[in-house]
């Protein structure tokens, strides 16, 4: 899938126009924006960047995109992002790198988000990957009790990243809940913020537009969602 993965990104980058601010995510896919985002840059292109994570911000500035914090700006014209998930209806998870909660935040922020994935991310229903859930540090196990008691999921696994516990860039940790099939994504989004020590879920309802679908064969398909 990687091939698929660098053609959607780069024909992704058409849609960053000159002088333009946007967002950019995070993942495997958005790597190969930045590289042909990259080249353009090098002939000319002159755009600046609102990265969603620490790991992308070090990506796009290596690459020489300018960089701005979002509190820099109003609101964007348009952000474009990876996903773990993407079901029939643009529902998404996301946040298997781990940056969820500024991904989240960036997404808002935006008249549009975009998402480019391969076409192993499409889904018929949201679960089957892991629903990554961001929580203070305190009083996690807590949180991990509350969400497992009510039934939302049957297994959580603390994330790791090379043997210890991973932490986010805002200092927080990561359940990835186990939830199999989930029937009614924007229910458990809400059921999972009513849980105390909860700061964001990798669940993304109502939120894209538009999904850009590289596939092995070299097609790539454009879904709009609204």
């Amino acid at each position: 899938m990687e091939l698929a993965k660098k053609n959607v990104g780069a024909y992704a980058a058409d849609l960053v126009k000159p002088g333009m601010v946007f967002g950019l995510g995070s993942g495997t896919t958005v790597y190969w924006l930045v590289q042909e985002l990259a080249t353009r840059i090098s002939q000319g292109l002159e755009i600046t960047a609102v990265p969603t994570s620490e790991d992308t911000k070090r990506l796009a500035e290596q690459a020489g995109l300018k960089v701005i914090d979002l509190n820099e700006i109003e609101r964007l014209e348009l952000t474009i992002d990876g996903a773990d998930e993407i079901d029939p209806r643009g529902q998404l998870i996301k946040g298997g790198g781990g940056a969820l909660l500024q991904e989240k935040i960036v997404a808002a922020a935006s008249k549009e988000l975009i998402i480019i994935a391969d076409s192993s991310k499409l889904v018929a229903s949201l679960g089957k990957f892991p629903l990554p859930v961001e929580v203070i540090p305190f009083g996690y196990k807590q949180v991990e009790h509350q969400i497992l008691d009510s039934g939302i999921c049957n297994k959580i696994n603390l994330r790791k990243k090379d043997g210890k516990t991973f932490v986010s860039d805002h200092h927080h940790y990561i359940l990835d809940c186990e939830c199999e099939k989930i029937v009614d994504a924007a229910s458990l989004n809400i059921s999972l913020h009513l849980i105390p020590g909860v700061v964001e879920t990798g669940l993304f309802i109502d939120m894209a537009n538009k999904a850009l679908i590289g596939y092995e064969d070299g097609r790539i398909e454009l879904i709009n969602f609204k």
